[in-house]
């Protein structure tokens, strides 16, 4: 059963796979693989999505109608091969947005006891 998603914060807080799939399509469409290679690039290897993990929480971020699929293309290094692209809808990144603006909160209070120096 579809929930009826009117604000992006009710769906607060993410997963870690789904904000890291979130922000892999931030700044472009990407295919399954191009998300996985974007994600183990971007954190240094210290995350690494696994194909289980990658499509499962991709069907259910198209549930939430968080990601939408784009039109299939030719990945030119993969010879003939079609990949399924995906991109955030509006709801999407406003959550992505929401779940930033969260975790700056929880930097911000770690420094605040001394977890972690301040950002200059």
């Amino acid at each position: 059963m579809r929930k009826n998603i009117r604000d992006a914060g009710s769906l607060l807080p993410l997963m870690p796979a789904e904000f890291q799939i979130l922000l892999a399509l931030a700044d472009q469409d990407r295919h399954g693989y191009g998300i996985m290679a974007e994600v183990k690039e971007r954190t240094g290897g210290s995350v690494v999505l696994g194909p289980g993990t990658l499509y499962g929480t991709i069907k259910r971020l198209l549930k939430l109608e968080l990601l939408e699929e784009g039109t299939a293309r030719r990945d030119p290094s993969l010879s003939e091969e079609r990949r399924k692209y995906y991109r955030l809808t509006e709801l999407g990144r406003e959550l992505a947005t929401a779940e930033a603006r969260r975790l700056e909160e929880l930097v911000g209070d770690a420094q605040a006891k001394d977890l972690i120096p301040k950002s200059v």
